[in-house]
């Protein structure tokens, strides 16, 4: 596939299982190599860059962490500045802004010295993030960044991600699941199917009948608030009820 990913954007990746979101987001990260091609960031190669190089301008967020880890919110989010020090040095006072402004920012000061596991979901995701933006990365990858969140944190969580998209220009790509999210939330989306880029466009473009046929099969309503579409899903195609021999042929079923 090509893709290019515009400075300052929030794109999200949108698709059914196993079309290949996360490992796009893994080959963006260079977690993975490509079989062929290259990934650029910036104007450079990624694979000709170094790992501390790549953690200066780029973070990701996994899917899943570990949420026993015994850290305080803190002591997490300080693991951001690492990969601007050596492994010697101790943090500096230039460190320790960005710190209380990571905190800051995602509204986890109060919480600095929490442990991890005392924090409820949205938290402990808020707390990830702080310890991704406290790299200053210039670009931000999230995959499913509000899952197993009730609605109330997922909400939380994506507000707080269009806030460090518009107040610091931080592009951000996303894998979501949740398609009136991404919709809401990003300024373009990418729909993937079997490793497959097969729509690309801002949501109004995107989120039509035509797509959901082709690349979910199913049949939804789309509805317009003025701002940015949304959908309901109204039926599977897939699980209508197969047509018997007997009617092929015109025989009444006995």
């Amino acid at each position: 596939m090509n893709l290019e990913v515009r400075e300052g954007e929030i794109l999200s990746l949108i698709g059914p299982n196993g079309s290949g979101k996360s490992t796009l987001l893994r080959l963006l990260a260079r977690l993975l190599d490509p079989v062929r091609g290259e990934v650029w960031l910036d104007g450079k190669v990624l694979r000709n860059m170094s790992s501390s190089d790549i953690a200066k301008k780029l973070a990701m967020l996994p899917q899943m962490h570990d949420h026993q880890l015994e850290f305080t919110v803190r002591e997490l989010v300080e693991f951001g500045r690492h990969p601007h020090k050596k492994w010697f040095e101790r943090l500096s006072d230039a460190d320790e802004e960005i710190i209380a402004w990571a905190l800051s920012v995602t509204n986890l000061t109060p919480y600095e010295n929490r442990a991890l596991p005392s924090l409820s979901g949205g938290e402990r995701q808020r707390a990830w993030i702080a310890m991704a933006i406290a790299q200053r990365p210039k670009v931000l990858l999230l995959d499913e960044p509000t899952t197993y969140l009730d609605i109330s944190h997922q909400l939380e969580v994506m507000e707080l991600v269009q806030s460090l998209n518009r107040q610091f220009n931080m592009t951000v790509i996303m894998v979501l699941h949740d398609i009136n999210q991404a919709a809401q939330y990003s300024d373009r989306l990418v729909v993937m199917k079997k490793g497959e880029v097969v729509y690309d466009g801002i949501p109004q473009c995107v989120l039509c009948k035509p797509m959901f046929q082709n690349v979910f099969d199913i049949e939804v309503d789309i509805y317009d608030d003025g701002d940015k579409p949304f959908f309901t899903p109204k039926r599977s195609n897939c699980c209508e009820t197969p047509t018997t021999h007997k009617e092929i042929r015109g025989g009444a079923l006995g």
